[in-house]
């Protein structure tokens, strides 16, 4: 696989979207690996990864996006 900004070979796969990425232009983005609701405090919590590998070409949504036709 090459990057997608220098078509040069990748290192790494974009986590959203599976674009390919040199050292060069990897970013970092945070990744939401699992939401679950917390016994203690009943409370929606999140379990994150920081550094999650970003091509920095696609935009990843801070919001869910609804999708009615999928029910």
């Amino acid at each position: 696989m090459d990057c997608w900004i220098c078509e040069r070979p990748a290192l790494a796969a974009c986590r959203f979207c599976g674009r390919g990425a040199c050292r060069e232009h990897a970013k970092s983005h945070p990744f939401v690996l699992d939401v679950y609701r917390g016994e203690k405090h009943r409370s929606l919590r999140a379990l994150v990864v920081e550094d999650a590998i970003h091509c920095g070409v696609c935009r990843p949504r801070s919001e869910p996006v609804d999708m009615p036709e999928l029910e």
